[in-house]
């Protein structure tokens, strides 16, 4: 009996967060290692919190990545992947292997499983969603990496209106109509603006952002925007961090009131996050 009055005391409290948060948008970029997990309840679980959230009357929308699987294809290939700046420099040939595993790879299987976990989910190309030029930053040629100029939202809202949750790979057509490349980050925060998300939900593997990243009792649980600048300068913000705060900075300022940034390691980390007191991962507010 006691086990399941401590069930209900957890249902009782998510409820003031579920009212709050129905008929909202939530964006949930999906990326890090637990995507390439052997183990399938990994990744089903995630899956079934995007359904749960859907269940709620929450508009889930998912960004997913696939720098790891794309990594391993082109290794496979005998291409050595290359990053400046944390973004992967993509020539001709990585950029077929991109288009082919985040299309035919990755976004299947994550509408195949939540298919399976009884929600609805329809499959997005990034191309159909972001339009983009050529990234030029600082001197450097990143190949077909994307710029994102334009984001269209119109087939992402009937989708949302008909309770099917969009799945959306990071890729985006550019001016020259050649498909490019799009950090998942930026096109995850580009999107929730867009869309006026309430929430950006950045899933990884790691727990969030740390002081010290080899010490998980550094998290730093609430950060407000002014004190990014430190945190970069003293080097705890860098490498792949860099884009994922930098776009989760533009987002907040545009107007989405909270990103979230959890492990996807740890079972239900989005339920855990946004429909708890306390929280599991870092919160970057305005």
């Amino acid at each position: 009996m006691q086990d399941l009055i401590k069930k209900a005391d957890v249902l009782l409290e998510a409820l003031p967060y579920v009212q709050r948060f129905r008929s909202s948008t939530f964006v949930v970029k999906y990326g890090g290692s637990f995507m390439d997990s052997p183990d399938p309840k990994v990744r089903e679980g995630v899956a079934a919190d995007i359904v749960f959230l859907e269940a709620m009357g929450i508009n889930p929308v998912v960004v997913h990545g696939g720098g790891k699987a794309i990594t391993k294809a082109m290794e496979k290939a005998g291409i050595k992947a290359q990053f400046i700046q944390g973004m992967r420099v993509t020539d001709e040939k990585s950029m077929d292997i991109v288009e082919d595993v985040l299309g035919n790879v990755i976004n299947r299987d994550i509408v195949e499983t939540i298919q399976k976990l009884g929600g609805k989910a329809r499959s997005f190309s990034g191309k159909d969603v972001f339009k983009c030029h050529k990234l030029l930053t600082g001197g450097v040629d990143f190949g077909y990496v994307g710029e994102v100029t334009e984001v269209i939202v119109d087939k992402i809202r009937k989708t949302l209106h008909s309770q099917v949750v969009p799945i959306i790979s990071p890729m985006g057509l550019g001016e020259d109509g050649h498909a490019y490349n799009i950090n998942a980050d930026v096109a995850a925060a580009k999107l929730a603006v867009a869309l006026g998300a309430r929430r950006l939900v950045f899933m990884s593997d790691v727990p969030g952002l740390m002081r010290d990243p080899s010490s998980p009792e550094t998290l730093i649980s609430s950060l407000h925007v002014k004190e990014v600048l430190d945190l970069k300068r003293e080097g705890i913000i860098d490498k792949g961090m860099i884009p994922k705060v930098d776009s989760a900075i533009e987002a907040v300022q545009a107007g989405v009131r909270r990103i979230h940034l959890v492990d996807g390691r740890i079972p239900h980390s989005i339920l855990l996050e946004i429909f708890t007191d306390k929280g599991i991962g870092t919160e970057i507010v305005k």
